[in-house]
């Protein structure tokens, strides 16, 4: 039977039936939410291998691609504008890379905290929905002030995509006239002696991108987070009386439940390649499961066990490859200061419904942010 991807995955609940079974064989037939047909990619050692192979295309404009859904290509995850392949990509990579550093990361930490006690200041009453409180105001804050958005500006983005590239390409126009210390400024003006400087689409593209993955993302992440703390008791105790196990609770916490789901990981083979000894032919699909990479056995020994006290910095939740999440950096630093904030702040902090009750979206393209319900 194929299988129909992805699978339905409750926030701090064990993986699913299908995704525990899926590493049987090296790759699976699937078949994705437009009804195209792809390859799952299993293994973990695969799973990197693919996502560095350049036979592997992330092209979505190709002749034959798969498409994720049926809908036309609005959606973020399906702008065929995003994700080039090299050379394309490997320069506008490095031009990013060179303005995106993690000295700018580092510097702001202090607004990153700053942030969070702000948050955290205003829950009196319990419950407290920890995603629309807390998860989303501070991912979206801190992105925005990386970038360079005013404050007043930062409510404009929760309507969606639409009302961010509007605004995104008034934005760079306003700092080419008035740069400031940020972002965008800094983007605009970078460039190197071989590549020159980032197009306007392609700073468009890139800041907008930066913008919407750069904050649902990582709040989808704190929400699942923290659901998976309250629902594994032993290990939110362990983290309260070791608190200096937070960096490594983050990673084992990224392992367990990616944000979302690996659709947007989607490939087209260019030539026929050979993956776990399966030869997949030239024109089909592969999607390389990330979430199905974090369970394999011979890199995370009874994966199927959160532990907080695990060394797991080689999961595989930001991609891997030329595609590594360019935020990667940024996220670690907002979900290590919002867990120990939470652990310190609230002793009590506990789920006011039971886990079951929590659901995912029913949209394969949205990350479809629960409620969590907290009390304390």
């Amino acid at each position: 039977m194929t299988l129909k991807f992805p699978f339905d995955w409750p926030p701090g609940a064990q993986p699913p039936e299908e995704l525990t079974k899926l590493r049987d064989e090296p790759v699976v037939r699937a078949v994705m939410p437009s009804g195209d047909p792809v390859w799952l990619v299993t293994r973990y050692a695969d799973v990197r291998a693919v996502l560095s192979d350049r036979r592997l295309s992330r092209n979505r404009e190709r002749p034959g691609a798969p498409r994720m859904t049926a809908a036309p290509r609005t959606k973020m995850f399906q702008n065929p504008k995003i994700d080039r392949d090299p050379p394309e990509h490997t320069r506008m990579r490095r031009l990013m890379t060179k303005a995106f550093t993690p000295a700018r990361i580092e510097r702001l930490g202090p607004y990153v905290e700053e942030v969070v006690a702000e948050l955290l200041d205003r829950w009196r009453r319990p419950p407290v929905d920890l995603v629309a409180e807390f998860a989303l105001p501070l991912t979206l804050r801190v992105i925005c002030r990386l970038l360079g958005v005013p404050v007043a500006d930062q409510e404009r983005f929760r309507t969606g995509v639409g009302q961010a590239w509007q605004y995104i390409g008034e934005l760079i126009e306003a700092k080419r006239a008035n740069p400031g210390d940020d972002l965008i400024s800094e983007l605009i003006e970078v460039h190197d002696d071989q590549d020159g400087r980032l197009s306007t689409h392609e700073l468009h593209v890139w800041c907008t991108v930066l913008l919407m993955a750069g904050h649902e993302t990582t709040a989808a992440q704190i929400g699942s987070g923290a659901v998976l703390l309250m629902s594994h008791p032993d290990q939110l105790a362990l983290l309260r009386a070791e608190p200096e196990r937070i960096p490594d609770a983050v990673e084992e916490l990224l392992r367990f439940q990616v944000a979302g789901h690996s659709l947007s990981m989607l490939r087209y083979v260019t030539e026929d390649i050979e993956i776990g000894g399966v030869t997949v032919p030239a024109g089909s699909g592969v999607v390389p499961v990330l979430e199905s990479a974090n369970f394999d056995e011979s890199v995370f020994p009874d994966a199927l066990r959160l532990d907080i006290t695990r060394d797991a910095r080689d999961q595989i939740a930001f991609s891997a490859g030329p595609h590594y999440c360019l935020g990667a950096a940024l996220a670690r630093l907002e979900l290590r200061v919002a867990f120990a904030a939470l652990i310190q702040r609230f002793p009590g902090l506990r789920l006011a419904v039971d886990v079951d009750e929590l659901r995912h979206h029913d949209n394969p393209l949205e990350l479809g942010f629960v409620e969590v319900p907290v009390t304390w």
